[in-house]
């Protein structure tokens, strides 16, 4: 006799609705709320009850799109339980509406898979922590505007005054209240019957519901009502609440809307639109160009604090005077300076030297990334700022306790900096090759994807947005502000090319190369019905895994290095010196080139080509850093594509004839030179008179000043000293660079529990998997008990001599048993074993709640139980 398989009892709780999934399923779970496998749990009961936390379900509802937020809105004002049928009315309204009922299915399905609704398409439940937070209440009214249900508005009414609306409305009176609440409800709820007592409602007392029927559903009264709110009052149609507050009751507001939860249902994402087009060829020339400007401005930064950089503020980063001198320095504003020194310091190259008297500083990182190719350097840096959490837009702003925020100082960092980053990227990716974006439909778009974010609401504080409309309410909220800053952001760092995305920056996102530009179509059939599958323009805005691995971003930057490099000009190994004393360096210098001519000239201007000056000083700074005369002249006249103009010689032999002539010591400080006439020259200029100078012989002064002090004062009179040693040696001073000991690159701050990888949620699956199999595993009672039945989760106690009985028979028999069982460590689980031979106090056997064997002692084993025998 063949016996038919019977049908899956609906659920009756979330824990047997998590029961029915399989391992796929439960993964999408846990790897859609990472928190709930933080730690792992015991049991799927333990999950359920985890997933119905507060605080885990603000994380979830924090993340979800505006149609799904407006779907589990919906669910929060319908009946418990509410049919698909019911919720697709609330969202699509009496006429009906396409995009919503093609849309539905997948916000269900976003919804169950993320364990915030449970429950068959005919008897679907949002967890009742949800419920809380997205109904409306007096305190915090519902994003759908709805106010409270019939019943709960006369829940503090008096019975009499409940079946004077009764009769009012042409009802039949009732015993008791309960019964005559649910015929006003009926009525209500009821289209036709409804539209016949609306239609005896006068005009003006029509306007005032049509006042509160968006919401919010209150209002004030007089205690003597106008005959127009006393119309409405004696039919229900308005209901006190409180002295003088009078509510519109759902019902009625949905029969006015035309059954509509919301005012504006979105059931499709806002489409980035694209404010100009652009060569593609045009787009990755310009974004090079900006790369390489990057790589420049870094480098003269940190070239510019090589000596020490500005000091640490008591409470960390720089302070305003140093962001100005920098911004200065890179001929910038304030806020792009902030921006590449963030920058620096998030890619490891910029650090403080934690020295007593705290100054920033290059790391030794810094030499390291010189000396790499320059494409390599510009992926280094554009890895960085996609994966930082360190927000330089926020720099000048206030914090919480009205503190400036300083670059390089606490309280910059915003955990949802790389999603944003990457999400704003990937939009650009999804428009033709070329377009640069309109940045308002940017923002509107990530507003729809996150629309609790985009409104600064807060479930947890029951504050979830408007939830309605475009998502709009919070008008420069954190997620538009970095989105702008973003696009700014992309834009000096070369990811971008005029605004469009460039193919290095989409490699850097790990994305293949664009294809032809024809528009995917995807002529699907309407789903009709919550079964079908989800519709193409509803799938997930946002990708699964938004971030990549290490080693996928370090295979991603490789990529983008190599479509970067053939765009970046070579460096060249030849200047044009002119006779106006200067040197044109018309692309990017080979580093030995670059690094000896800012020795031996100034920088004058920047741009496609660097400008230098030779003076005097510049040239004697060469001549102090153990330069010959002879080796300037043959550097010159190696590097120069024209003749060396007579002026830099005449310019070189000037300087290098007197550099050296005076010698500068230390006695407190000395001047010595065997022209004593050069000496009597000194000592008759008044410029002198602050130095302390007197004759201790014919040809040495000594000074008050100190050896530094001396050198700098005689070079502003006009003369080229040297400094000497103590045995009399020309002492050569070249700049050494400043390193800070050896620092890490600042870490990410996350954004709540990473997502979990495929290893760990298998292994949480089968931990989970086998707590529950021995907590609902059904034992046999003992005499004198009621049915045991399923596991109550408590551990079986048995005494030491039952227990070792107990496994003793199991194992003549061959039968499994449930056991609970305390680790060295101390904690209790409950197992459900086969036991295959007792000896020296250990149990061997196979334990099917770890799909393998092991040995107990049985000192460990707080009691046993028989499972019962399975019924068909």
């Amino acid at each position: 006799m063949s016996t038919e398989e019977k049908p899956a009892a609906a659920p009756r709780s979330l824990a047997e609705a998590l029961r029915g999934r399989d391992d796929a399923e439960l993964a999408a779970l846990l790897r859609s709320r990472p928190d709930l496998v933080t730690p792992v749990p015991t049991d799927l009961t333990q999950l359920a009850t985890r997933a119905g936390t507060r605080a885990s379900v603000v994380r979830a509802l924090d993340r979800l799109d505006l149609f799904t937020l407006q779907t589990a809105q919906a669910l929060a004002v319908a009946a418990d339980p509410a049919s698909y049928d019911e919720l697709l009315g609330l969202l699509a309204g009496d006429e009906g509406d396409r995009a919503v009922s093609a849309a539905l299915p997948g916000a269900v399905r976003t919804l169950r898979e993320q364990a915030l609704v449970w429950g068959d398409d005919d008897r679907l439940r949002l967890v009742r922590t949800a419920r809380e937070l997205l109904s409306p209440s007096p305190q915090h009214p519902s994003p759908t505007g709805l106010g409270p249900t019939v019943r709960e508005a006369t829940a503090g009414m008096s019975p009499g005054r409940i079946q004077e609306i009764v009769t009012t409305v042409g009802l039949p009176s009732t015993h008791d209240s309960v019964s005559a609440v649910a015929a006003l409800t009926g009525l209500f709820t009821d289209r036709e019957r409804m539209a016949e007592l609306l239609a005896e409602v006068p005009f003006e007392s029509l306007e005032v519901l049509e006042r509160l029927v968006w919401g919010p559903p209150y209002g004030q009264v007089t205690a003597d009502p106008a005959t127009r709110l006393r119309r409405l009052l004696d039919r229900g149609l308005l209901l006190p609440t409180a002295p003088g507050t009078v509510v519109l009751p759902r019902e009625v507001a949905l029969h006015l809307r035309g059954g509509r939860a919301h005012r504006t249902v979105e059931p499709v994402p806002p489409p980035v639109g694209a404010a100009a087009t652009h060569p593609p060829q045009v787009v990755d020339a310009t974004a090079a160009g900006q790369a390489y400007t990057a790589l420049a401005t870094v480098e003269e930064l940190l070239k510019d604090w090589d000596e020490g950089g500005p000091a640490v503020l008591r409470s960390g980063g720089l302070s305003l005077r140093d962001l100005k001198r920098t911004a200065v320095a890179l001929d910038v504003t304030e806020p792009v300076a902030a921006f590449w020194v963030e920058l620096a310091y998030a890619a490891g190259l910029l650090a403080s030297d934690g020295e007593a008297d705290e100054r920033y500083a290059a790391t030794p990182a810094y030499d390291t990334w010189r000396e790499r190719p320059a494409a390599e350097r510009w992926t280094t840096l554009a890895a960085a700022w996609l994966t930082a959490t360190r927000t330089p837009g926020l720099v000048g702003g206030r914090d919480a306790k009205d503190h400036t925020l300083s670059a390089l100082g606490p309280g910059l960092d915003r955990s949802a900096a790389p999603e944003v980053r990457r999400r704003v990227l990937t939009l650009l990716a999804g428009l033709p090759e070329g377009a640069a974006p309109d940045a308002g439909s940017v923002s509107e778009r990530l507003r729809w994807e996150r629309p609790l974010r985009a409104t600064g609401g807060a479930a947890g504080s029951g504050s979830t947005g408007s939830g309605t409309g475009s998502g709009s309410g919070g008008g420069d909220d954190l997620r538009s502000r970095l989105a702008r800053w973003t696009l700014t952001e992309a834009e000096m760092l070369g990811v971008t090319g005029r605004g469009a995305l460039s193919a290095h920056g989409r490699a850097l996102l790990g994305m293949p190369a664009p294809k032809a530009h024809a528009e995917r179509t995807d002529r699907s059939p309407e789903p009709t019905g919550p079964g079908d599958r989800l519709p193409v323009h509803h799938r997930p805005a946002v990708p699964p895994s938004p971030l990549l691995t290490p080693a996928e971003q370090a295979a991603a930057s490789a990529a983008a290095a190599r479509l970067l490099a053939p765009q970046l000009p070579e460096p060249l190994d030849h200047v044009l010196l002119q006779a106006d004393l200067t040197a044109v360096a018309p692309g990017p210098l080979q580093r030995p080139l670059a690094d000896m001519l800012g020795v031996l000239a100034d920088v004058e201007s920047k741009g496609g080509a660097t400008v230098y000056r030779f003076t005097p000083g510049s040239v004697r700074r060469a001549l102090d850093a153990g330069r010959a005369a002879t080796d300037l002249h043959a550097f010159l006249a190696a590097h120069s594509r024209t003749p060396v103009p007579q002026p830099l010689t005449y310019l070189i032999d000037d300087v290098a004839r007197r550099h050296g002539h005076l010698r500068v010591g230390a006695a407190s400080a000395y001047v010595r030179c065997d022209d004593d006439a050069m000496l009597n020259e000194i000592l008759a200029d008044k410029r002198a008179a602050g130095l302390g100078l007197r004759r201790l012989a014919p040809t040495v002064l000594a000074a008050q000043a100190d050896p530094a002090g001396l050198l700098e004062g005689l070079r502003q009179m006009g003369f080229a000293p040297a400094a000497e040693s103590a045995e009399g040696d020309v002492l050569i001073t070249r700049t050494d660079a400043r390193r800070t000991p050896p620092r890490a690159a600042p870490e990410p701050v996350p954004e709540g529990p990473p997502v979990p990888d495929d290893t760990l949620l298998a292994a949480a699956i089968r931990a989970v998997r086998a707590g529950d199999l021995a907590s609902t595993a059904p034992r046999k009672a003992k005499a004198g008990e009621a049915d045991a039945g399923a596991g109550s989760g408590e551990l079986p106690r048995t005494g030491s001599a039952e227990t070792l009985a107990t496994v003793q028979a199991a194992v003549l028999t061959g039968e499994s048993l449930w056991i609970g069982y305390v680790n060295a460590e101390g904690a209790a689980s409950q197992r459900v074993i086969a036991p295959v031979r007792v000896e020296g106090g250990f149990v061997t056997a196979y334990d099917h709640t770890a799909d393998e064997v092991r040995t107990y002692p049985l000192h460990r084993i707080t009691g046993v139980a028989e499972l019962a025998d399975d019924e068909n």
